[in-house]
């Protein structure tokens, strides 16, 4: 058992509680892939959010000293992330996402999806992005696909739209954030069940996708997260199959739909030979998001339909 009152009472300087978090977090055996993939990184992510730095600091500030108040929350931090498990964004109530700071809570995931690299180059060239005026983000959590959207096509308006009103209350203090009010709505829908009648330039989800083998294996941190933002079948496409069947009725002529499948794209791959899922690549990691013109989606719809429910 650390004895953390001993341990802080005997640090120090930033450099100091951020190496002491890193070790204590690394002999915890602890999980990362929520914002950080290491011990330090994780461990800097908490002392900075106690000192209210930026991500960048000059070097000098490395060996201020902390005040014993500041020891104090720092240390509970560190506490709280080796007993109770939970991703240090759910102990600072932020994350970032697409060079946004979003506000995230345990009714959420938390935001990491490789489609960031998508939003910093505008999805060109599968949209023109000054000519979007309606986006779709879609299994949206927190809001953050969708807000950060908004800075690759400043024409646009945008549907954050999720089956969780828990999720959807997070989505909301978002759009409020950033004062988005007539430019971004929550819209508690089972996929596309309460947008009848609406169509999009572009579609863009993020869905559950991760199948019964995979969820098992998961280490504790991502149990901390919703089942339900996680869990999709056996195969991970229980949602993707309904979203593949009614993404065409939802898009412009000239629309496209984007998908984050993860490592089920092996299982969709399986399911849909005949479809020609174009596939991205990212330079920061990250992989199984496909891309679809609403143009191809119509031309495999009796197949979506048919498989609609395995």
């Amino acid at each position: 058992m650390t004895n953390f009152n001993y341990q802080y009472e005997h640090l120090e300087t930033v450099t100091d509680f951020v190496r002491w978090g890193g070790t204590l977090f690394q002999k915890a055996g602890l999980a990362f892939g929520h914002g950080t993939d290491n011990a330090f990184d994780d461990a800097r992510v908490l002392v900075f959010h106690v000192l209210r730095l930026p991500w960048e600091i000059p070097d000098n500030y490395w060996s201020a000293r902390l005040s014993i108040t500041e020891k104090r929350e720092v240390t509970e931090l560190f506490r709280q992330r080796i007993e109770s498990r939970k991703p240090t964004p759910y102990l600072t109530g932020e994350a970032w996402f697409a060079g946004l700071k979003f506000y995230v809570s345990e009714a959420t995931l938390v935001p990491r999806s490789p489609i960031a690299e998508l939003i910093a180059e505008q999805y060109r060239p599968w949209v023109e992005p000054e000519a979007v005026t309606d986006i779709l983000d879609l299994c949206t959590g927190s809001g953050c696909i969708g807000i950060a959207s908004l800075q690759a096509c400043p024409n646009a308006q945008v549907d954050l739209a999720d089956i969780s009103p828990d999720a959807l209350a997070v989505a909301q203090r978002n759009i409020d954030r950033y004062d988005l009010k007539g430019i971004a709505r929550a819209v508690e829908s089972d996929l596309f069940s309460a947008l009848e009648g609406k169509q999009y330039d572009l579609i863009v989800s993020n869905p559950p996708y991760v199948d019964a083998i995979e969820m098992s294996a998961l280490p504790e941190e991502f149990h901390q997260e919703p089942r339900l933002g996680l869990e999709a079948g056996e195969d991970g496409l229980d949602l993707v199959r309904h979203i593949l069947a009614e993404a065409a009725a939802h898009l412009k002529d000239d629309g496209t739909l984007i998908v984050e499948v993860g490592v089920s794209q092996y299982y969709l791959e399986q399911a849909y030979p005949e479809v020609p899922f174009y596939w991205f690549e990212f330079e920061q990691g990250g992989e199984g998001v496909f891309a679809l013109q609403k143009s191809e989606l119509d031309t495999f719809q009796d197949i979506f339909d048919q498989r609609k429910n395995g």
